[in-house]
């Protein structure tokens, strides 16, 4: 079971996604924008952070930034609506994983499922 944190705007897909996730076996903190994404690092460590790109205030990129400072071994997943602000924003994103909507709940787990298993870097 893993600590994730769920960082999506939408409110029906941020309850649909968590409760695949735990249906799935891990722990999920489920947070409405990056501010409280990043409070939330704050408060508690995490193994995967969840991150839509784009959201009101911090995006999804920012807010993996300022979390990887706080915690250096937390891995990331990126899912977006917006496939042409993926494409722009890849070189800032490395090879972090983008999961474009609408996708699957099972290709959600399964990713998830890779990128815990990913060695830190």
């Amino acid at each position: 079971m893993a600590r994730v944190l769920l960082a999506e705007d939408d409110q029906s897909m941020r309850e649909f996604l968590s409760r695949a996730l735990e249906r799935s076996g891990h722990d999920v903190t489920a947070v409405p924008d990056g501010l409280s994404a990043l409070n939330a690092v704050n408060e508690r460590g995490y193994d995967l952070l969840i991150a839509d790109i784009v959201m009101p205030g911090i995006d999804g990129i920012e807010v993996s930034r300022q979390a990887s400072k706080v915690n250096a071994d937390l891995k990331v997943l990126f899912i977006t609506g917006f496939a042409a602000v993926a494409m722009s924003a890849r070189e800032e994103m490395g090879d972090t994983k983008v999961l474009s909507k609408p996708f699957h709940l099972r290709d959600l787990v399964d990713h998830v499922d890779e990128t815990l298993s990913q060695d830190v870097a």
